[in-house]
């Protein structure tokens, strides 16, 4: 089983059991983010929280093998249509350079991690309109000299 097969398992899954992404990754005791990116075949999990996962959607010993697997990280060059996420392109493109400068400012020349990495959504609620909260932690990482 490919992860693209794995993800429409659990899709069709997950959808069936009307659990959200945060009770499923409760139970599966990682964050809900990290959860659904595995889920999505962007990230793998170790063998405990891979099996948890199936006996939580009640899914075949394949399906945990899949997410076990290491991911190929590629997904399509074009700029995406979906606005979500296209809108999380333009807060690159417009602050991305801005990010940059404020990085190599506090910490020197270097890159955040996305390996040694966390990602929190939140949802502040404000009269004005709610707000989404993103709150991404990622190690240091300095270039060398050498």
């Amino acid at each position: 089983m490919n992860k693209l097969e794995m993800t429409e398992i659990i899709i069709t899954a997950k959808t069936q059991s009307g659990l959200s992404w945060e009770a499923i990754a409760a139970q599966v005791g990682l964050a809900p983010a990290f959860v659904t990116s595995a889920c999505l075949g962007m990230n793998s999990l170790k063998a405990e929280p891979a099996d948890k996962l199936c006996q939580v959607l009640g899914l075949p010993a394949e399906v945990s093998t899949a997410l076990q697997a290491f991911p190929h990280k590629s997904w399509d060059k074009t700029i995406p249509t979906d606005p979500v996420i296209y809108r999380l392109y333009e807060v690159v493109g417009v602050y991305g350079d801005t990010i940059k400068a404020l990085i190599h400012e506090k910490f020197g020349d270097g890159i955040m991690s996305a390996i040694d990495f966390s990602m929190h959504i939140d949802k502040e609620e404000n009269p004005a309109g709610d707000r989404v909260k993103i709150t991404m932690n990622g190690k240091f990482l300095p270039y060398k000299s050498w």
